[in-house]
């Protein structure tokens, strides 16, 4: 029975895009998705999956594809598109601003940031959510690692994480992944475009405990929020809005952890993490 390979629908989204884009310059190279899989080390049913939009593109993938066909970051650019498409259409417009901002605040009562998650992480934290697929899961957890790229560019964002001590102490995906993200986490407390602080039990309650909130600083000096329930979220664009949820902030600031004291609390959580080595028989 011969092959038939599915018909696409590039002009659908900027994903199905992607994809049609990838199966027109592999068979104009006259590749087969084996020997395309070969070139770019990804696996075929990986390459057959971005092809039909079935998955978001992995972050690394757009950059192997430019160097196999010989594009300039085409891919690249198609892929800045693609990976919103993983989120709800109310949450692309913080997308967006969020590419943009030069200056990143985050409160987090429950988990890491996106942009602080190692993609094991990432992937512990979505999977536990039921309504999602496992492929939901992945195309999420790709399209979380995609928005990271920017931060290991020329010119990064000023990032500043308030994080409630539930977040170190909460199990998520087992010892060695949660000894691994406070690792990756206790990097960077305090580095020129990153600093985190705890809000520990100790302090009590305050104003921000139902929920996040983003504050991001766009190149105009201007500011939105973007603040998240269990089920809801609202992107306050008016500046009179911005005000009071930056004042908040700035009183959650005041009272968390110093950047040095955060770090010790970071280190204490991590090797309570610490995997137990099995002993050998």
């Amino acid at each position: 029975m011969r092959f038939t390979p599915k018909e696409l629908t590039p002009y659908l989204s900027a994903r199905h895009y992607f994809g049609s884009e990838q199966r027109r310059h592999r068979e104009r190279a006259r590749l087969s998705l084996v020997q395309l899989a070969d070139i770019v080390n990804f696996s075929k049913s990986t390459l057959a999956r971005v092809e039909t939009a079935e998955l978001i593109p992995p972050p690394e993938l757009p950059s192997a594809l430019d160097a196999a066909f010989g594009m300039e970051e085409y891919f690249h650019g198609l892929f800045q598109l693609a990976k919103k498409e993983a989120h709800p259409d109310q949450y692309r417009r913080f997308m967006d601003f969020e590419a943009r901002a030069e200056v990143i605040e985050v409160y987090e009562p429950q988990a890491l940031p996106g942009l602080l998650q190692t993609k094991e992480y990432s992937h512990a934290f979505l999977s536990c959510q039921e309504h999602l697929s496992e492929e939901q899961v992945e195309g999420r957890v790709n399209a979380r690692m995609g928005r990271q790229e920017r931060l290991h560019s020329n010119a990064p964002p000023h990032r500043w994480a308030i994080l409630d001590e539930a977040v170190l102490r909460r199990p998520m995906g087992g010892r060695r992944c949660m000894h691994k993200q406070l690792a990756c986490l206790l990097e960077q407390v305090n580095t020129p475009h990153s600093k985190v602080q705890v809000m520990p039990f100790s302090a009590g309650p305050h104003p921000l405990m139902g929920g996040a909130l983003n504050l991001l600083t766009l190149p105009d000096g201007s500011t939105v929020a973007y603040e998240e329930g269990i089920e809801t979220a609202h992107l306050h664009e008016d500046p009179e809005a911005v005000k009071k949820w930056r004042r908040q902030y700035e009183v959650l600031r005041a009272n968390s952890l110093s950047l040095a004291e955060s770090w010790e609390m970071i280190r204490k959580a991590m090797e309570d993490f610490k995997p137990c080595d099995t002993p050998q028989s």
